[in-house]
């Protein structure tokens, strides 16, 4: 099953969201302040989740009365918003999740969810974060990445190593390459080809492509 999970983080372009939408999704889960969003953008999730500080009033009666279940935790709680989306999405038997808002001016959070999110791919769900500007895929396989020529990716090692990195199809190629979380090397690649190839053969890959131009 494919899930949403909206969160309450940045949302620069709801017309490119509204596109999207095309792709169709089986559930959709908010976290928190996110149900604002996806009522600007006419979605009507299955689910609410959170301590609900950050939904509005006018959001979250308009979501009742549509039906939509809400699952309220304390205010003072050990995980975030997002991470208790994420359990729910898997759960209730997501296997690929996308994300939308998870990455943006709050570093402590993206980094939050990117790490908490590498938890799932260790159980077999496919996990991605989408926005206008950067797409963050979670790889321990293989990625056969949708990218133009041109286009600026970055890898970042989760976990304490990565090995047998393997890039084709990038101006800087790497081959059973090693990768180390205490100091990340292989920021700012460059693709050269349509559709590169990232390969992993053990551990957990975060992979950035930025999808407008880097200076």
């Amino acid at each position: 099953m494919k899930f949403l999970i909206m969160t309450n983080g940045e949302y620069s372009d709801l017309d490119w969201y509204r596109e999207q939408q095309a792709a169709g999704f089986d559930r959709i889960i908010c976290a928190d302040g996110g149900a604002g969003r996806a009522r600007a953008l006419g979605l009507i999730p299955d689910w609410i989740v959170g301590d609900m500080d950050s939904i509005s009033e006018a959001d979250r009666r308009y979501m009742e009365m549509a039906g939509v279940r809400l699952k309220k935790f304390p205010r003072e709680k050990n995980h975030t918003d997002t991470q208790l989306a994420l359990e729910l999405a898997a759960s209730e038997g997501g296997k690929k999740v996308v994300v939308w808002g998870g990455t943006g001016s709050r570093l402590d959070h993206t980094l939050s969810n990117v790490f908490s999110a590498a938890a799932l791919l260790e159980r077999g769900i496919n996990v991605l974060f989408d926005s206008p500007g950067v797409t963050v895929y979670l790889v321990n396989d293989q990625l056969v990445l949708p990218g133009s020529v041109g286009d600026t990716v970055s890898l970042i090692a989760l976990g304490d190593r990565v090995s047998g990195v393997n890039l084709q199809g990038f101006r800087y190629p790497l081959r059973d390459a090693v990768l180390e979380s205490r100091w990340q090397w292989a920021v700012s690649n460059l693709v050269t080809e349509p559709d590169p190839v990232v390969k992993v053969a053990s551990g957990n890959l975060a992979v950035f492509h930025y999808k407008v131009l880097i200076p």
